[in-house]
């Protein structure tokens, strides 16, 4: 057998453990010789008590801890600009991310311009960061975006826009899995994080450029876990084996994307997103049934291979198998909860044109989808999710 070249990037170190946020101090300490710790996470972590005692891990570790935790969702280019104040007032010289993709988002951000003069705007798009980085360590608490083993940050650039840094840069130098993180973690957010994580699958399984043997593996191991163990987690939010199985399939699909990127689905969703300030997670589930059956023109042999991967009954020929992969995910959406129609989030039939318009600028994932789509594909498709 021989392969079209790839490449593989991953981070270099992953460490899996239920608990292991409250010993990260002495886990840290073993493998950076860096002491002054710049915390980045989310008030509402703060107020549900996760980052206390991880921040006293941490100082009795021998670590001074800058906390910030400003962090917002959807993150505008203000909270990266008053981060970097943040770190270099205080000589930062590690950056730790615990939170959602926001908070992970930033941390990688600021562990660029914390030591760098490089101005943000410069950084848009692929390939654009100059220089180094500070030592970065990322620990997610939602099992969906995948961020924390990534080379992406996403920012919103203005009301409704956003722009991401895509940079080898911002892969991190060790993952924390917690899941007990997860726990406290409502329904309809782990089912939104959830389908957040299987869209990053199947997208990067049906990648037009640059999906490849290890990226194919990553994606089916990350769809199996995820799509067997969504359910139990939305129902039972304490589920110890199902949170540990979602946050390792979420990691997965995080691996599997970064090296084979997402497209349509994503495509489609942040213009939701920047409109309607709707989760992403939600945005791209209310977006995924409606590209599956899309792409099925041509995507329908790699469909039919998911079908195995996430046990879709019934036989048939590709094309029946493809459609029995479809149907599956659409029965597991449903059941977990998460909003279905465009409608029962607010989006308004009027704003469709503008919303086709903003997915076609969209140029970076759209590349990668396995059919071209034309704005008027993409009103369409917003049609048929309404």
């Amino acid at each position: 057998m021989t392969f079209t070249p790839f490449g593989f990037t991953t981070v270099p170190h992953i460490h899996v453990e239920w608990g292991g946020a409250g010993r990260l101090g002495e886990t840290l300490a073993g493998q950076f010789a860096a002491r002054s710790a710049l915390l980045v996470t989310d008030a509402g972590l703060v107020r549900a008590g996760l980052i206390d005692p991880v921040r006293t891990s941490l100082e009795q570790a021998g670590f001074q801890v800058t906390l910030f935790d400003d962090v917002v969702a959807d993150p505008p280019e203000s909270v990266v600009l008053d981060c970097t104040a943040a770190a270099r007032a205080r000589g930062v010289d590690i950056v730790i991310g615990l939170g959602g993709g926001s908070s992970l988002d930033i941390a990688k951000l600021i562990a660029v311009t914390a030591g760098s003069a490089q101005d943000l705007a410069s950084m848009y798009g692929v390939g654009n960061v100059t220089g180094t980085r500070l030592p970065l360590a990322l620990i997610p608490t939602t099992a969906g975006t995948g961020s924390e083993v990534t080379n992406i940050s996403i920012i919103t650039t203005g009301e409704t826009t956003k722009m991401g840094v895509v940079s080898p840069q911002l892969y991190g130098d060790f993952v924390l899995l917690d899941a007990a993180l997860t726990v406290g973690l409502p329904q309809i957010h782990t089912a939104a994080t959830g389908i957040d994580a299987m869209v990053h699958a199947i997208e990067a399984y049906t990648s037009k450029f640059r999906k490849n043997p290890i990226s194919d593996m990553l994606a089916r191991e990350a769809l199996r876990l995820l799509s067997a163990n969504l359910l139990p987690a939305c129902r039972d939010g304490h589920n110890h084996a199902a949170r540990e199985n979602m946050l390792l399939g979420a990691l997965f699909a995080g691996q599997a994307f970064a090296n084979a990127p997402v497209a349509a689905v994503h495509a489609l969703a942040y213009p939701l997103g920047g409109h309607y300030h709707l989760p992403h997670g939600l945005t791209n589930a209310l977006m995924l049934g409606p590209v599956l059956r899309y792409n099925a023109r041509i995507a329908a042999p790699l469909y039919a291979e998911l079908a195995e991967v996430v046990g879709a009954p019934g036989t048939g020929d590709i094309h029946a198998r493809a459609a029995a992969f479809v149907t599956h995910m659409m029965t597991l959406m449903d059941e977990s909860g998460a909003p279905r129609r465009l409608r029962d989030v607010k989006v308004t039939d009027n704003s469709l044109a503008m919303l086709a318009r903003d997915a076609m600028k969209q140029t970076r994932l759209l590349v990668n989808n396995p059919v071209e789509i034309t704005e008027e594909d993409a009103l369409a498709l917003y049609r048929e999710a309404f």
